[in-house]
Formats: C-alpha cells, structure tokens, sequence
C-alpha cells in the first residue's frame, strides 16, 4: 500500500497573463492534492491550462494567487533564487523535447544538474541510474549519436539524479513512436513503484490509463 504523506497542494491557484493590454486567465481557481507515490496524469486539450499548471507545479512559473505547498512548505512566493534552489533539489523535469546537450556524453548529460548542488557521489549515482535505464553501454556516446527513445531515457536519468521527492513529465512520449512510448512508460511505472511521485502531462488516453488517476482541466478548470 502506497504512503499518503501530502507532498503537493494547491489551494485556489490562479493564473493570469497580460498581453497586449488584454488580461488572460489561464487557470482559474484550482485545487489539487497530490500524495507521496502517486503517479497522476493531467489530460486537456490545447488551451486548457494544463501546461500553465505544469509549470506552477515546477516552480517555473508563479501563480496570480493563491497558495502551493510542496512537502508542507508554501513555496508560491518566493523568490527566484529561492525557488530554483527547491526547484533543484526537489523537482527532477522529463520534457518532450528533451532538453539534452548535443555533443556531451551520455553520463556528462546525467549529471549537469548536480552542478548547481552538492551532491556527494554524483557520478556513481549517476552511473546506476544510466544502467537503470539500460543505457549502461552507451554511457561514453554523445547525445546526438542516440536513438529518440535513448535520448529520452537519458533525460530520465538526468531528473533523478538529485533524488527529488517529484518527477514532472511533460509529454514524455510526444515524439516516439508506440514501442518506444511504451518503453518509457515502463520505465515511469517502475520508478513510481520505487517511491517516486510523478506528475505526467498528456494528450493520449492510452498514456494517462499508466497513472494511478487522471485530472482533467478544460477552460482553466479541473472538471474531473
């Protein structure tokens, strides 16, 4: 059975931007808890909020109002300093278009981000995680030397190379195809099964059905 420690709650989190003298709330009114291990999807189509919402959730954006806590700290104004700080330690990022350095090995690619820390260790763990994700015999090979599903297997790596209590995914699987998509997933399953919470944004029902419960925005709004 799962541990329900609270690790994300939102409470009445809005957000709007102004662009071109026009005031747009992107979401409105939202609130959300999230327990240790879960695995949650959140699904709308474009226009909906949900990439609004990813990027509170990551600490890289700041909501309109409303209140974020994240292990039981309110976390939603703080400074940018401070939050990229919790953002680091806390928060590991899978992205659609991975994000990787082109030229850099496979291992450099999994530790950049304890550059920015103090992680004792970091190139074994670093190491293990590489093996963990069956990359363990392309860890000397560039990033640009790698297949699609490879390449986002490193990016995997990479966010769990600070232990963060939260993984978040934003569309993992946007450009791989149905065997790779289904690689990864197993991988995301695996890792929640370990301990770690995971936040998955998608727009295929086949990949949200891998998470433990699914919300779905429509409008700025939760309306399910």
């Amino acid at each position: 059975m799962k541990p329900t420690n609270q690790v994300i709650k939102l409470e009445n989190i809005s957000k709007i931007y102004k662009t071109a003298g026009e005031l747009t709330e992107a979401i409105t009114n939202i609130n959300l808890e999230i327990n240790q291990g879960e695995f949650v999807a959140i699904m709308g189509p474009s226009g909906s909020g949900k990439s609004t919402l990813m990027h509170i959730l990551g600490l890289l954006d700041t909501p309109t109002s409303g209140k974020y806590y994240l292990d039981g700290k309110d976390v939603s104004k703080l400074s940018g300093n401070k939050q990229a700080k919790v953002r680091n330690t806390k928060i590991g990022f899978v992205f659609q278009q991975f994000n990787l350095l082109p030229r850099t090995t496979v291992l450099d690619n999994v530790i950049l981000p304890t550059l920015y820390g103090d992680l004792k260790g970091s190139k074994s763990r670093a190491k293990e995680l590489i093996k963990e994700v069956g990359l363990e015999d392309r860890i000397s090979h560039k990033s640009n030397e790698l297949s699609g599903g490879q390449i986002q297997r490193v990016a995997i790596a990479r966010a769990l190379v600070m232990s963060p209590s939260v993984i978040m995914a934003d569309e993992p699987t946007g450009n791989l195809d149905t065997k790779r998509s289904q690689e990864i997933m197993a991988i995301f399953k695996k890792i929640n099964q370990n301990g770690a919470t995971i936040v998955l944004i998608t727009h295929e029902e086949d990949i949200a059905k891998y998470a433990d419960r699914i919300i779905r925005l429509r409008d700025g709004q939760i309306i399910n």
